[in-house]
């Protein structure tokens, strides 16, 4: 019985001790550093040059010679409208023109004998002019009758059947010329003075696009131009990417992501894991010179991955809660261990066998 009796108290006594031994924590602090962080941009993709293909003479539509979505040169003939109408009208007008160059032949040799006045003959000559003139407006119109392709480019959903009844003005087709594309996305005031600060005149920045499938275009494009004026409803300016498309991957009117470099001086970095949530808001714990945590609220300026890059709350030298932030409270004194922030970033990330 005695025995028991000694193992139960020394068993007790060990589990007290246990119970007893502070739990230490790991602590680091954030690292000043220079480092290139990848802004992301949502985006709209337009062809370089998309235009509407209307009818300029109401007419029937009586050839289509192209399929949605086909290549097109610049001059194939794409639709006709039916020329009759326009035919005879500059058959009329070549009458007309012959009729006054026959007046004009007949009135001269009675003007040079002063048989009729120069008055006369300079009447014949105008409306010999007027003829051609009416002559060339004929061509003019039996020419829109053959609707043609003003560039190289794809063709877009033919909004008419064969047959159809156009009226002049009516949509066609749409037609982009996709050898390069014309990227948008929108850039913060901020954001803008920070490129405009560190991009010097001369410089062309290289932005990557994240196409919608989530993988990155194979070409670099380069911003080219920046609207004029912000949005003052958003604050953001346009800023207008430019890139090649020689393989014709890249569509009018798709989305994606544009991703910026932007290189940071002396940026405060700490592990994402030092941070924990409330509420929608950051907040690390600081350990002050008492070894009491406090925690803090802080502004996340950029993400990387495993990383935060800190706009506000932090100075860079203060030591932070790395592991355990849901075992303490606000103003609870621990003992801790701490790492060098190096050390803890080059572990953060495992190398994958």
């Amino acid at each position: 019985m005695s025995l028991c009796a000694v193992l139960c108290y020394t068993s007790c006594k060990s589990k007290e001790e246990e119970k007893e031994e502070p739990t230490k924590f790991i602590v680091t602090s954030p690292l000043k550093m220079d480092t290139t962080i990848t802004n992301e941009y949502v985006c709209q993709i337009r062809s370089i040059r998309n235009i509407e293909l209307r009818a300029q003479e109401k007419g029937y539509l009586q050839d289509i010679y192209v399929d949605e979505g086909q290549f097109v040169k610049k001059g194939q003939l794409l639709f006709k409208i039916m020329p009759k109408l326009y035919e005879a009208e500059m058959q009329k007008a070549q009458a007309e023109v012959n009729a006054a160059e026959i007046e004009v032949q007949n009135t001269q040799p009675l003007a040079e004998k002063n048989v009729v006045s120069k008055n006369e003959l300079a009447l014949a000559q105008a409306k010999l002019a007027k003829a051609k003139a009416e002559l060339e407006l004929a061509k003019v119109h039996l020419a829109f009758t053959d609707i043609r392709a003003p560039f190289d480019g794809i063709i877009d959903r033919l909004h008419l059947k064969l047959g159809s009844l156009v009226e002049e003005g009516e949509l066609l087709t749409s037609l982009s010329d996709n050898s390069q594309m014309w990227v948008y996305f929108n850039v913060s005031e901020p954001e803008y003075l920070n490129y405009k600060t560190n991009t010097k005149n001369n410089d062309k920045k290289r932005v990557s696009l994240l196409m919608a499938n989530k993988q990155v275009f194979k070409h670099t494009g380069i911003v080219e131009t920046i609207e004029s004026e912000f949005n003052n409803e958003t604050g953001n300016i346009a800023f207008r990417a430019t890139f090649p498309n020689q393989e014709g991957l890249l569509r009018h009117g798709e989305t994606g992501n544009i991703l910026m470099e932007e290189q940071l001086k002396n940026a405060i970095v700490i592990p994402q894991k030092a941070t924990l949530e409330i509420m929608d808001k950051k907040y690390v714990y600081v350990v002050d010179k008492n070894n009491v945590v406090k925690l803090t609220p802080i502004v996340i300026g950029a993400e990387m991955p495993d990383l935060y890059v800190i706009s506000e709350g932090l100075n860079g030298d203060e030591k932070v809660l790395l592991e355990g932030l849901r075992k303490v409270k606000n103003d609870d004194k621990i003992t801790f261990e701490y790492e060098e922030p190096r050390a803890v970033i080059a572990h953060l990330k495992l190398p994958t066998e």
